[in-house]
């Protein structure tokens, strides 16, 4: 696209700090980073970017990069002028922008309330396009398939991708896993005492489930909740109970459980193969790798001649945590 910025002599990198923020339509303000020819983004348009959502006093409420993968979504018409829809409008393939967009008009016009640490008068966006599939005159069975075969390209990237994300999380963080046959790693961050579980025996325990990039997307202690923002007020906070060793629960876990006695507390590192896998569910992508903190709190023996426990439901509702709870093997 061309929107009349002109560089001369300096970089575009160098400009961006010292750029001011240009008046859009509405109360919008933008600021453009990179400017790149192209086709801007239209209604219908299938679109994959990265975006950081702030405060202006610099608070971050949303990264996906925290998430290690895109956003992605279909292009739709502006709700009011000025906001996001129409952001994505002065973009193309390739371009970077941040967009000031009014918070008042957020909570009116789509019931975003303001947020309680902040006293700006805006949401401050930073976006990063990545790929833009237009729509254009294409049926919708051939626009599909444009972006099937984009999604296939992006998950056989993420599979190449994800052993050598593994290796540079253990080397940044200093770590020293034990690895075992299946390619669980694990770290003992304190040794419990007592024998190990048995194959049926139950285990309880509390746990917090992270991506590679630090992002708790779950977890079983309140406290770590209401730190990482996930709280969900309609599931108990407390130390879930799973049955060890029979296939209850995802393949790292059913393995992990074995291997710890009670007031164990360690970090495993499990693979997308010990977790969700290739086809991922409704939070974790696919082949996405996974880090857990545990800590064992209880084992109950299994009773000589009983048959396996039956794994509890500890969710009052579905909810975005929940679908990644390692208790649900689910995918």
């Amino acid at each position: 696209m061309k929107k009349g910025i002109l560089i001369l002599g300096i970089t575009a990198a160098a400009l961006t700090g010292c750029k001011q923020f240009e008046k859009g339509p509405g109360d919008m303000l933008y600021k453009i980073h990179e400017d790149v020819d192209g086709s801007t983004i239209k209604d219908g348009d299938f679109v994959s970017f990265q975006a950081i959502e702030k405060t202006e006093e610099d608070s971050i409420l949303f990264s996906s990069y925290e998430y290690d993968r895109p956003s992605l979504m279909v292009k739709e018409k502006s709700i009011f002028k000025g906001d996001l829809y129409a952001a994505l409008e002065m973009l193309s393939e390739g371009d970077s922008a941040t967009f000031k967009i009014s918070i008042d008009s957020m909570e009116k016009k789509m019931n975003r309330p303001k947020p309680q640490n902040t006293k700006g008068k805006y949401f401050v966006y930073t976006i990063k396009i990545n790929k833009v599939i237009p729509k254009g005159k294409l049926n919708d069975q051939a626009f599909r398939s444009k972006i099937e075969s984009f999604m296939k390209t992006e998950i056989a990237k993420a599979k190449n991708q994800e052993a050598g994300k593994i290796s540079n999380y253990v080397s940044s963080k200093s770590l020293k896993p034990i690895v075992t046959g299946s390619g669980l790693n694990y770290v003992i961050a304190q040794q419990g005492k007592g024998n190990k579980p048995n194959v049926g025996d139950t285990v309880e325990f509390n746990y917090t489930g992270m991506f590679l990039t630090g992002k708790v997307f779950d977890t079983s202690v309140q406290e770590v909740a209401k730190k990482s923002g996930t709280v969900n007020p309609m599931r108990p906070y407390q130390p879930i109970k799973v049955p060890a060793g029979i296939n209850s629960t995802i393949p790292g876990f059913d393995e992990a459980l074995l291997l710890f006695p009670k007031g164990t507390k360690a970090t495993i590192i499990l693979p997308s193969k010990l977790a969700y896998g290739e086809q991922g569910n409704q939070q974790i992508p696919p082949y996405m790798p996974l880090v857990f903190d545990i800590e064992v709190v209880k084992i109950i023996p299994k009773k000589p001649g009983t048959s396996a426990p039956v794994m509890p439901s500890i969710q009052a509702t579905p909810s975005a945590q929940g679908n990644a709870n390692p208790a649900n093997k689910n995918k």
